[in-house]
């Protein structure tokens, strides 16, 4: 099997497991097989001194489908 990793970055108003939900949603729209993600960071937005919303970095791995294009 060869897998691919690539770096996406979810964001969310609400938390943190709904930015890297949302990113993974979007994701797996045009990617099949992701198999395993790793958070690599984690930023926030502060506007008038609270936390606005979150930013979530993380690395998305999924599997190389043996397709050939017709």
């Amino acid at each position: 099997m060869v897998e691919k990793s690539i770096e996406l970055t979810g964001t969310s108003a609400n938390s943190i497991e709904d930015a890297v939900n949302l990113a993974i949603s979007r994701a797996a729209v045009t990617i099949d097989g992701i198999r395993r993600i790793e958070v690599l960071g984690v930023t926030g937005s502060v506007e008038n001194g609270v936390v606005a919303g979150w930013h979530v970095r993380i690395k998305v791995t999924f599997s190389i489908q043996d397709r050939l294009h017709e």
